[in-house]
C-alpha cells in the first residue's frame, strides 16, 4: 500500500510540474506584426472618426505582385483579414457607408484597387470572403512613391483619407466624415 501511495504522489507531482511547464509557454513575435491607425491620427484628439487594425506582411525579397496579386481579392495585410472601424457615418468614394466595423479587403490594379467593405468581421486571410456580405466598394487611386516600404502599412493622411503603401505603390482612398 505504502508503495502505491509513493507512486501515486510521485506520478501527481510530477503531472502538476508538466502542466505548469506547459501553461507557461508563450509563443515567439509574429512575423507580420499587429498595427492600428486611427484618424484623426493625433493622441490629443479623443473624436475619433475611424480606426484600422491589420497586420504588416514585409516584402523579403518578394514582389508585391506575388503577395498581393492584381485582379484578386487579398485580405488587406496579413493573418487575419483587416478590419476598419467608423464611428460615426461616412462617404467612401462617394458612396455613404454607416457607422460600424467592416472587413476591409483589396482587389490591387495598375493604375487603382477596389476597396471593399465587408460585414463579416473575423475572418482568416481571404479564404472565407463572400461578395454577398460587401457592403460598399469604392476606388482607391494608385500611384507610385520614391521610397520603397518593405513592411505594408495603412496610414490615414491629413484630411482623413485611406493610404495603403507597401514598396513603391500606394493607395488612396478618398473619405469623408
Amino acid at each position: 500500500m505504502k508503495k502505491l501511495t509513493v507512486l501515486l504522489l510521485v506520478f501527481c507531482t510530477s503531472l502538476v510540474f508538466t502542466v505548469e511547464a506547459t501553461a507557461q509557454k508563450f509563443s515567439g513575435l509574429d512575423k507580420s506584426p499587429a498595427d492600428i491607425a486611427y484618424y484623426p491620427a493625433s493622441s490629443k484628439e479623443t473624436d475619433k472618426a475611424a480606426r484600422v487594425i491589420y497586420s504588416r506582411p514585409q516584402l523579403k525579397g518578394r514582389s508585391l505582385a506575388e503577395l498581393a496579386p492584381v485582379g484578386k481579392v487579398w485580405r488587406t495585410g496579413a493573418n487575419e483579414a483587416t478590419e476598419i472601424t467608423f464611428y460615426k457615418d461616412a462617404t467612401v468614394g462617394g458612396k455613404t457607408i454607416k457607422a460600424g466595423s467592416y472587413s476591409l479587403f483589396t482587389i490591387p490594379g495598375e493604375d487603382e484597387w477596389t476597396v471593399i467593405f465587408n460585414g463579416n468581421l473575423h475572418q482568416w486571410g481571404a479564404y472565407s470572403y463572400d461578395s454577398d456580405a460587401d457592403v460598399v466598394r469604392a476606388t482607391a487611386k494608385a500611384s507610385t512613391d520614391s521610397e520603397a516600404l518593405e513592411a505594408f502599412g495603412i496610414a490615414f493622411d491629413d484630411d482623413g483619407n485611406l493610404v495603403m503603401g507597401w514598396g513603391t505603390t500606394r493607395a488612396t482612398l478618398p473619405i469623408s466624415y
